[in-house]
């Protein structure tokens, strides 16, 4: 298997990081809340969406960018602004392969149907992005300056979708201004976050449990903090997360050895991996009685899912995906 896919945040990078990510999500909301809907102008003043002119938007590090008033081939480089852009209803003229994958994400795999795909995730391949003609680049959290610089040259309407602590809402609601559609993605959000309170009133028995989310990394498992992605889908269903995972942030802890491993203990423990050696890994440490010993394996509460949607940063149907293998898990007990 291929793996490419930038890190997510280790507590280390989280921290060195964290003060001007915040003010670039700040940033980020003071342009949805300033150049987005029917008040967007284009240089001749006529109403932006009617027109096919331009509007000004920032991104998620602050940068001023012109984007299409109404963009009609937008490229994605990762699946979170692919997610983004199919939760919105649009269909992208490029994309790029899955987080850990060689190929499109499989959750995605219906609607990606015909896509050019033009490199793997944040790893552009520079002349099939020409090819796709964009008028508008979805660039993620990409952090190179170079590529974003020979991105630019093929369009000026590039743009930094996520800064490192920036949650898949805030991120979210970025891409929909930045495409014009800022009202429909509150709509999204607003949408999941009733559907994730309905679902986690239907636990029954399970309301309420603690839930351990846990990567297989080839040098051991590692806990998510609870403002990582499918940490988030958890709590908004009213779960809880064990003890000694109940941290704030959204990044993941460092990879634990065996003697620690009743750290990644909980009521229900739903595991992943990203790579053939974290699959390797985890089999191999099946097989030892430590983990056996672990009380969600003596109770049956172990689940297995998707790593390259649940280890990611999130996205709207990243979402539903999570809400709804949590429900499958705690309502069969």
């Amino acid at each position: 298997m291929t793996v490419s896919r930038r890190p997510l945040l280790t507590a280390r990078r989280r921290t060195a990081s964290a003060v001007a990510a915040l003010g670039a999500a700040a940033l980020l909301l003071t342009g949805c809340g300033a150049d987005s809907g029917a008040d967007a102008k284009d240089k001749g003043g006529k109403d932006a969406a009617a027109s096919g002119g331009t509007r000004t938007v920032k991104d998620a590090t602050g940068k001023v960018v012109e984007v299409p008033a109404n963009p009609q081939r937008i490229v994605t480089l990762t699946q979170e602004d692919l997610d983004a852009v199919l939760a919105l209803k649009i269909k992208p003229v490029g994309i790029t392969n899955g987080q850990g994958l060689d190929e499109p994400p499989a959750y995605l795999k219906d609607k990606v149907k015909g896509i050019d795909i033009v490199g793997g995730l944040l790893k552009p391949v520079m002349d099939k992005v020409v090819a796709a003609k964009p008028d508008l680049i979805l660039a993620g959290d990409m952090q190179d300056e170079q590529v974003l610089k020979q991105l630019r040259e093929i369009t000026p309407a590039t743009l930094v979708t996520m800064a490192p602590t920036d949650d898949w809402k805030m991120s979210f609601r970025g891409i929909g201004n930045a495409v014009n559609k800022l009202n429909d993605a509150n709509k999204v959000i607003a949408d999941h976050e009733a559907a994730a309170k309905a679902a986690g009133e239907k636990l029954g028995a399970n309301k309420s449990a603690a839930v351990s989310i846990v990567r297989w990394n080839p040098d051991g498992p590692s806990w998510m903090e609870k403002k990582q992605f499918a940490s988030g889908v958890a709590l908004e269903m009213g779960l809880q997360r064990p003890a000694n995972q109940n941290k704030d942030g959204n990044a993941h802890a460092p990879s634990l050895s065996l003697e620690k491993i009743d750290e990644i203990d909980g009521d229900w423990l739903f595991l992943s991996t990203l790579t053939s050696d974290g699959e390797k890994a985890l089999k191999d440490v099946q097989t030892k009685p430590a983990y056996k010993e672990l009380g969600a394996v003596k109770k049956g509460h172990v689940v297995t899912v998707n790593g390259s949607v649940w280890s990611t940063r999130g996205g709207p149907l990243a979402s539903d995906v999570v809400m709804n293998d949590i429900s499958k898990a705690l309502t069969k007990s």
